[in-house]
């Protein structure tokens, strides 16, 4: 982290008007996060299941049976499956329940802000000081306000969206936009700190040319409505791709 970053005309602090009738939710909305987040078999969109521990519990011909809800897999021997599904809720039913990264205080909130020259929004702060720094929610998870965050078993930092921040102003993004979290690909998630609502951003950092006069509003796919939208479509189990893809 180094200094404030003064990418669009607006930089000093200004709170923005709240989203209409939103604020009574927001108590109830981190109580859902919460309890997703620090469940380690829901914290993200898909979990790790050891094969041999499938073979074990459910019998070997259910790793045929569940061939075609395999996400994924590994070199030691892992399977990924979305979270929801049933041997995911098995295998982590007695494991410890917690933040994978430790809630960050307040003056870390004002720190971040005085880098960014923005204030987060108030649910934005809520989710980093009562639910986590990070390491929860759609594709990959949110990024840490703090650096130097690492996972259990990582060999790299987990990403800093403030880190994340001044890389993408020296890149030309607009100074409102704040990386929230890896989309897959070239793709990413930004939170708009000026609009009303603080709107979604899924930007393709692939998805425009200068050379062709285009600029980084070119690279917009989509954009849910606000982050609140956004992230309550996660806590309620739902998949924020769905949304963007225009899927049922």
């Amino acid at each position: 982290m180094t200094s404030p970053v003064h990418g669009d005309s607006e930089s000093h602090r200004q709170e923005l008007p709240a989203e209409p009738g939103a604020a009574e939710g927001d108590d109830t909305l981190i109580d859902m996060l919460c309890t997703r987040a620090w469940d380690p078999g829901r914290r993200f969109d898909t979990a790790p299941v050891p094969r041999s521990w499938i073979k074990e519990h459910f019998g070997p011909e259910h790793l045929e049976h569940i061939r075609s809800r395999t996400v994924g897999s590994s070199s030691n021997g892992m399977i990924v499956l979305k979270s929801q599904a049933e041997e995911v809720a098995a295998y982590f039913a007695d494991a410890p329940r917690g933040p994978l990264f430790p809630p960050v205080t307040p003056s870390e909130v004002e720190a971040a802000e005085d880098i960014i020259g923005r204030p987060l929004p108030t649910l934005l702060r809520r989710m980093y000081t009562e639910v986590g720094d990070g390491g929860f929610g759609p594709d990959g998870g949110l990024a840490s306000l703090t650096d130097g965050r690492r996972a259990p078993g990582d060999l790299i930092d987990w990403p800093c969206s403030i880190t994340r921040h001044e890389r993408d102003c020296a890149a030309g993004l607009p100074g409102s936009w704040l990386y929230l979290a890896p989309g897959g690909c070239t793709m990413q998630w930004h939170l708009s700190l000026l609009a009303v609502g603080n709107p979604v951003l899924l930007y393709d950092a692939d998805g425009w040319v200068p050379s062709w006069g285009e600029d980084p509003h070119d690279g917009l796919r989509h954009a849910t409505g606000s982050l609140r939208q956004w992230v309550g479509t996660w806590a309620n189990g739902g998949d924020v791709w769905a949304e963007a893809l225009s899927l049922p």
